[in-house]
């Protein structure tokens, strides 16, 4: 007879501090939320099956990985402990969502899985859904079979409209495949409609509220996810994704007091259970918070950290990512320009839309120190990074750079005295900006093209024109530190400005 059990996460006593000691030998201590995930798999597996679930959730994909191995090391006959392999492998809101090398890991997995069959309908279409992701005999893109995936999910959520983990899963499937273009945010607003009355029934799941979070993490939205941003991190303490996801909202809100304590606990968690890649993201959000507060001293403090963190693999994007963007930010937002001008590029072996950042500081330092040519220089070379992320069919981030070496060409442009020509270069790289979303493992663009449109119009004396671009930066970036002050210079000069004289019969 089919053995369907819904028991609940188990969980320890929490000690107090930003997480309890390790319990387990990888790594993951016992505070993870509550989730009820039945399968046909033996009684005795299914509590340490859901603790891989709620790890699932909350992005500890390694940890979830050896839980999973141990159920179906326990219970050969449970398909669902392969299927939860390969979703450990799976990061649908990562860049990149799998890795190359586990490609065959999770395709080997799901195949097991297919192959031990058995349990019931709806496992066998969670399993079929994730076979779409890891077809080798399917040459389509991983956008089309993401889609596909996402199709399946929906019809699984569709068949199941009583299990929450059907809904919770369909909701995260919407998460990954919404267009960074699309500013009506259509898949987020339908996650929303799906995950909100699920977490006002089960507030102490870790996906419904890790989820609402992403779902919000725009300035359209942010607000709406400000209760489950405030409540994640005690759902799940013991996960230091979870510590820092609630930033993303915070960030969005220029809650930066917040921030700063959530990423403070979640580097300090991620540090002791030996999560580079959750330590270094943690850390750039948090040297964001910093300086948006003008706290330089303990930004910097943040990036002298990263130097004592020695054999970084910055080909992985992640960690990659925040290396070269720490340094960055400190830099750019404090317009130190000799020193952005002085930023090295990481490896060549590292991710093209990486390199890019570092060119991009090294060029707008050029500029602002006066020396154009090689600007245009960096400029060139941003063209180059764009092509080649275009080659590969990484339109997104092609982009991203597109802007960066608009923005960098405008300031050469200035530096020669071609103001018309800056002006209108800015302004395109921020129609292009504010025209797609960002992605979650960035805070936003280093400074954004508006924000530095209101600069330049300041610069040319231009300041009601400025306070415009502000306002817009500020909209769509609460609280940055540079449009605040920029708007507040603004508005001084145009109300110092003299009025018109009027002529007269005029």
């Amino acid at each position: 007879m089919t053995r369907l059990i819904a028991t609940l996460l188990v969980l320890l006593p929490f000690s107090g501090l930003p997480f309890a000691q390790e319990s387990h030998n990888h790594g993951v201590p016992e505070q993870l939320g509550t989730v009820s995930f039945p399968t046909a798999c033996s009684p005795a597996v299914q509590a340490e099956f859901q603790r891989g679930v709620a790890l699932l959730d909350s992005f500890a994909y390694s940890a979830a990985e050896s839980t999973f191995r141990q159920v179906a090391e326990k219970d050969p006959g449970c398909a669902m402990a392969h299927w939860g392999i390969a979703m450990s492998y799976y990061h649908q809101l990562w860049d990149p969502p799998i890795a190359p090398a586990n490609l065959s890991r999770g395709h080997q997995e799901i195949e097991r899985a297919q192959q031990i069959g058995g349990g019931t309908a709806r496992e066998g279409e969670f399993i079929g859904a994730l076979a779409i992701i890891y077809a080798t005999d399917d040459k389509a893109s991983y956008a089309t079979k993401s889609q596909r995936f996402a199709q399946a999910m929906q019809k699984l959520a569709a068949d199941n409209p009583t299990d929450v983990e059907s809904q919770v899963f369909y909701a995260l499937a919407l998460l990954a495949t919404a267009s960074p273009s699309d500013k009506t945010h259509a898949n987020q607003k339908r996650a929303v409609s799906i995950l909100e009355p699920l977490y006002a029934k089960y507030p102490q799941h870790p996906g419904l509220a890790h989820y609402m979070i992403h779902a919000c993490d725009n300035a359209e939205m942010a607000s709406q996810g400000l209760a489950a941003a405030r409540a994640y991190a005690r759902i799940a303490p013991s996960a230091p994704h979870a510590l820092h996801m609630p930033s993303h909202i915070f960030t969005r809100l220029g809650m930066w007091d917040a921030s700063i304590a959530s990423n403070i606990a979640s580097q300090e968690a991620a540090a002791q259970h030996g999560e580079t890649g959750e330590e270094l993201h943690a850390m750039d959000y948090l040297v964001y918070a910093y300086l948006q507060s003008g706290r330089n001293a303990e930004a910097a403090g943040v990036i002298q950290q990263l130097t004592t963190m020695l054999g970084l693999n910055q080909d992985d994007y992640k960690f990659g990512y925040a290396a070269t963007a720490m340094p960055v930010r400190y830099a750019v937002e404090r317009e130190d320009w000799a020193a952005a001008a002085a930023i090295v590029p990481p490896p060549s072996t590292a991710p093209a839309h990486v390199i890019a950042i570092a060119v991009w500081a090294r060029g707008l330092g050029l500029a602002r120190t006066g020396h154009p040519e090689d600007a245009r220089t960096q400029a060139a070379m941003l063209l180059q990074l764009r092509q080649q992320l275009q080659t590969a069919g990484r339109d997104y981030w092609a982009a991203q750079v597109a802007v960066q070496r608009l923005e960098v060409l405008a300031w050469a442009a200035q530096a020669e005295g071609k103001s018309q020509d800056a002006v209108a270069l800015l302004g395109q790289a921020a129609d292009s900006e504010d025209g797609v979303e960002k992605l979650p493992v960035t805070p936003g663009p280093i400074v954004p093209a508006r924000e530095q449109l209101g600069q330049l119009l300041l610069q040319l004396n231009q300041p009601q024109a400025a306070l415009k671009e502000f306002q817009i930066s500020l909209q769509n970036a609460p609280g940055r530190r540079g449009s605040s002050t920029g708007a507040a210079r603004a508005a001084q000069l145009a109300s110092e400005a003299p009025s018109p004289v009027a002529k007269p019969g005029g």
